[in-house]
Order: structure tokens, then C-alpha cells, then sequence
């Protein structure tokens, strides 16, 4: 017989959110700080190909 599963609770939704949130803000800032090094030029922390080979 099937029965229907416990609800998550507000709280516990809420908090799983805000993590996500959390997360993405921080990969966001990192994305706009290398794009702002690759655009003045100053890019020395990691390899980036300026030319498409082909």
C-alpha cells in the first residue's frame, strides 16, 4: 500500500536554498574577476588560449 512520504520541513528547504545561493554568488564572483584579469591583461594564475587553432 503506498503511503505518502514525510514533508520536508521550511527550515531545511530554506537552508539548502541559501546554500545553493551561496555557492553560485561565489562561482559568479570568481567568473567576473577572470573575465576582468583576461579584458586588462594582467591573467597569470591560469592558461588562457587567445587563438582558435583551425
Amino acid at each position: 500500500m503506498a503511503v505518502p512520504k514525510k514533508r520536508t520541513s521550511k527550515s531545511k528547504s530554506k537552508s539548502r536554498k541559501a546554500n545553493w545561493k551561496r555557492k553560485a554568488y561565489y562561482r559568479a564572483q570568481q567568473a567576473i574577476s577572470q573575465g576582468k584579469s583576461i579584458l586588462s591583461g594582467k591573467e597569470t594564475s591560469f592558461i588562457y588560449i587567445n587563438e582558435v587553432e583551425g
